[in-house]
């Protein structure tokens, strides 16, 4: 049984491949990256790395071809990931794959304020209504995404939010990985839907202490008005389109739509996950600690 990671030369994709190799021969895996040169030392294990783009559909279904299953991992390309999506899953079912695991969100339903929903939403009603068997990996905000702003309020001392007291079960990479490896390699997993947490639903008030207790040094959250904060973050240097979807992210949180810690991670990998704190302090040194 051939599998497939289409986006393996990002960060969560290195990671699944390299974990993937260490459950089935590398002659099984089918690696699809827009840069094979990323991976060619998996490929020099004897993994076949195939150039794929999501913008190419037709190029897409031969370097699919033979895989069986495939973790078709979400592009970055926010405003096209629904149509790359879409090519991937008519390429999938094309090619002859049969059962295809998407890295979701948790709650992408219309109660969602957050940005980056309507496009996970959308995939999701793709897979649902291809050939294809599906099983969903809603993914909570990976835990190494806070490692910059903590650094920054290492920095000044503070932590800045919008997110009220709205609490957040961040997720390590490693974690969400993991998951999707043991799904990819493991049976009875179609049609299921799987919420891929941390252990804790943190506050950003919680984070702040952690951050402060790691570093060593003094950090107060924060919390603003949503327009000062999108301000702030413009401010800061970020396009204005990324700070306004920053805001929809603290307003989610603030509504409680991602606070459910889940046991996915446990149940599909047999260890707990990591926690925040197990994170950040592997990134002390970047914390200017």
């Amino acid at each position: 049984m051939s599998v497939v990671i289409a986006g393996a030369s990002g960060q969560l994709g290195r990671l699944a491949s390299e974990l993937l190799l260490e459950r089935v021969p590398a002659s099984d895996v089918i690696l699809v990256t827009r840069t094979p040169d990323a991976l060619a030392d998996l490929a020099a294990r004897g993994v076949d790395v195939r150039r794929g783009d999501f913008d190419e559909p037709d190029g897409l279904r031969t370097a699919l071809a033979a895989g069986r299953r495939m973790l078709l991992i979400s592009t970055d390309a926010l405003g096209r990931r629904v149509e790359q999506h879409r090519n991937a899953i008519d390429a999938a079912a094309a090619a002859g794959v049969e059962h295809v695991a998407y890295t979701s969100v948790l709650e992408p339903v219309p109660e969602n304020p957050a940005f980056i929903v309507e496009e996970h939403a959308a995939t999701e009603a793709a897979l649902r209504s291809s050939p294809l068997a599906w099983t969903m990996l809603r993914m909570g905000s990976y835990s190494e995404f806070l490692v910059g702003p903590a650094a920054q309020a290492v920095a000044s001392g503070r932590w800045v939010h919008n997110a009220g007291g709205g609490a957040c079960t961040y997720v390590s990479r490693a974690d969400c990985a993991a998951a999707a490896v043991a799904v990819l390699t493991g049976d009875g997993h179609e049609g299921a839907i799987y919420d891929i947490t941390g252990p804790e639903a943190l506050t950003q008030a919680d984070v702040a202490e952690l951050v402060a207790e790691i570093a060593g040094r003094p950090v107060e959250a924060v919390e603003v008005a949503d327009g000062d904060y999108e301000a702030g973050l413009v401010a800061a240097g970020l396009p204005d389109w990324l700070a306004a979807g920053l805001v929809t992210w603290g307003q989610a949180i603030r509504k409680g739509m991602y606070d459910r810690v889940g046991t996915a991670v446990s149940d599909l990998t047999g260890r707990p996950p990591r926690a925040v704190r197990e994170v950040l302090t592997a990134h002390r040194e970047a914390l200017g600690a």
